[in-house]
Formats: C-alpha cells, sequence, structure tokens
C-alpha cells in the first residue's frame, strides 16, 4: 500500500500572511519595488499544500516540494493579506499534486500547480546528516 494510498481528491488547505518588507525584493535590491516576492509567494502556496496533506500521512512523516510550476500574476504592497490554498487533484504512488492559487483581497496574484512527496523524516534527516558529513570530509 501507497503512503499517499490516504490522500483524497479535493483535500485543502489555506494560509494567510501580511506582506511586510522584509517579504519584498526591494530589502535585497533596494533599486526593485516593495512588493511581495515571488520566493515568497510560492513558499506561502508550499505551506497550504503541505497542510493540505498533513493530516492523512503516517506518523513520522511530512510532505516535500517536489516541483512548483507557478505564474505570478500582480504585485502585491506591504500591509497586504495574501491568502494561499491549495487543493489536491492528483494523487500517485509517490507524489501529490495540487492546484494552488494566492489572492491578496483585491484579485488573484498567483496560481499554478505543485506536486509534494511524502518522506520518511528520520529515514531524510539522516540521509541528509551522512551527506553533510561526506561534505566536510572534502573540505
Amino acid at each position: 500500500m501507497s503512503v499517499c494510498s490516504d490522500i483524497p481528491i479535493g483535500a485543502s488547505s489555506s494560509r494567510n500572511l501580511t506582506v511586510s518588507f522584509d517579504m519584498t525584493v526591494a530589502k535585497y535590491h533596494p533599486e526593485m519595488p516593495e512588493v511581495l516576492g515571488t520566493p515568497i509567494m510560492i513558499y506561502l502556496m508550499e505551506v497550504a499544500a503541505a497542510d493540505a496533506i498533513e493530516k492523512h500521512l503516517p506518523e513520522g512523516w511530512v510532505s516535500v516540494g517536489a516541483l512548483v510550476n507557478v505564474k505570478h500574476l500582480a504585485a502585491t504592497p506591504v500591509g497586504a493579506l495574501v491568502t494561499a490554498t491549495a487543493e489536491v487533484i492528483q494523487v500517485d504512488e509517490n507524489t501529490v499534486t495540487f492546484r494552488i492559487e494566492a489572492h491578496d483581497g483585491v484579485e488573484k496574484i498567483g496560481e499554478g500547480t505543485h506536486v509534494r512527496a511524502p518522506i520518511n523524516l528520520e529515514r531524510f534527516m539522516r540521509r541528509a546528516a551522512a551527506k553533510k558529513a561526506q561534505m566536510e570530509i572534502s573540505h
């Protein structure tokens, strides 16, 4: 039986955040406008997707992002409340695909699809630690 077999099509979740200056590209590039940066919008979409399936995963399992295909449609100023939603549209043996959107209270600011892969967290962390140790040896 697949770890994804208990995840229903249509499972969904939403996440909100209020845009701060730290979430803008202008924080890193002063010549850019003070609007929500694409990476932060995508992060919020990914968190909503993870939330949508978290309760359907076995104990000790989480999901990690595997693919993001997103259009950033409109600028969102500092102070705006952004809501990202994610809905499961496909469940495969090892991955879950979501329809994702973000709105800023005035208009849709982003849309696309996102794929997440459930992983056993303990096993994943062991592999990451082994990789880190290997990297330290080679430097």
